[in-house]
């Protein structure tokens, strides 16, 4: 079977020499007008720049690069393999760039030091003008070496190096959040379940909900740790609720995370106590996948990883632009996100 239709080929770009031919002015005059330079009327610049326009001229991003001795590039390095931490953030970040003219892309060294110094190493080639890196965790480091680059080094939600620049939600202040509003809502039995004692966050989020008690005058409970699993959920509620009477449960669990607190409501369903009625619950980092598909809808803190991206990118463009910045950890605060799950205030 054959066909008279022609192949299809790609169009050669259009060239600087074509823009100042459609313009009427030489190529020197064009290539000033783009780049922002050189003396010329208003209306000159501007008929130069809708020719190019109209033409679909894209300049050499090279030669601009040596130009400017910029990529306009950064490198966003991360161990956060499932992305529920890092796509986020690097969604801030992005934001933060992208009115900059600066193009983001993601390296996972998942937790490899060999992959990571290979991909630092590529970074550096390709002549980053910076880089973020971001983890699974504010307590660990990336298991790569990040100091003494050539090029400035932001760390988002990841532990930096000394004399770094860090950003990380304030996770203690996120922890305030929801035991404050149980306290608002007139809740007095209020139960703790989280994660993993091997996590830092773990003891952040415990401190603040024995703080917010004791200030409330409440009774403060032992913090029940396990994973970071809806299966530790499921069993926390067995050692919560197994007692005799309900005069001795609780009649609200903040958990660490937004599985754990998913797996409380599952099992306080199964034994026929209801969720928001009997026994508030509040989760933490808003996992809309989970926190909105979770009956009844859960309310949680969110870390505002997004915001925290943007924040990064703009500490990483001022120190590429030569501005100093406070080393440091620097906390951004989280917010509660109110669903259904948490119940309404007295008379409210």
């Amino acid at each position: 079977m054959s066909s008279d239709a022609s192949p299809i080929s790609a169009k050669p770009p259009v060239t600087l020499r074509e823009v100042a031919a459609a313009a009427g002015v030489s190529v020197a005059t064009a290539s000033k007008a783009l780049n922002g330079q050189g003396r010329m009327t208003a209306e000159t610049r501007e008929r130069i720049r809708e020719t190019a326009q109209r033409l679909g001229f894209r300049p050499n991003s090279l030669a601009q690069s040596l130009l400017r001795k910029r990529s306009f590039t950064v490198g966003l390095l991360t161990n956060d393999t499932y992305g529920r931490f890092s796509l986020p953030l690097m969604a801030g970040v992005s934001d933060a760039l992208v009115d900059n003219g600066v193009s983001v892309f993601l390296c996972n060294v998942e937790d490899d030091t060999r992959l990571g110094q290979l991909h630092v190493e590529a970074m550096l080639d390709k002549r980053v003008d910076g880089i973020i890196a971001t983890g699974k965790r504010i307590d660990r480091h990336l298991p790569v070496d990040l100091s003494n680059l050539r090029v400035p080094v932001v760390y988002a939600f990841t532990q930096p190096d000394p004399g770094a620049v860090g950003l990380v939600s304030d996770d203690a202040g996120g922890a305030r959040l929801a035991v404050e509003h149980f306290c608002r809502l007139g809740r007095r039995r209020i139960a703790h379940v989280s994660g993993p004692a091997s996590f830092a966050v773990v003891h952040a989020r415990a401190q603040a909900y024995r703080d917010v008690l004791e200030e409330n005058g409440l009774p403060v409970g032992e913090p029940l740790l396990g994973a970071w699993s809806e299966a530790w959920g499921h069993d926390a509620v067995a050692k919560l609720f197994g007692k005799a009477g309900r005069e001795g449960w609780p009649d609200a669990v903040f958990c660490g995370n937004d599985q754990i607190a998913r797996g409380v409501i599952d099992a306080l369903r199964e034994r026929g106590i209801r969720v928001p009625d009997d026994v508030g619950v509040i989760g933490f980092d808003n996992w809309e996948i989970v926190a909105e598909a979770t009956r009844p809808p859960l309310t949680s803190v969110d870390m505002n990883l997004s915001t925290l991206g943007r924040e990064a990118g703009l500490a990483l463009l001022s120190l590429v632009g030569g501005q100093p910045a406070a080393p440091g950890i620097r906390k951004l605060p989280c917010r509660l996100v109110v669903r259904q799950s948490c119940g309404r205030p007295p008379g409210g």
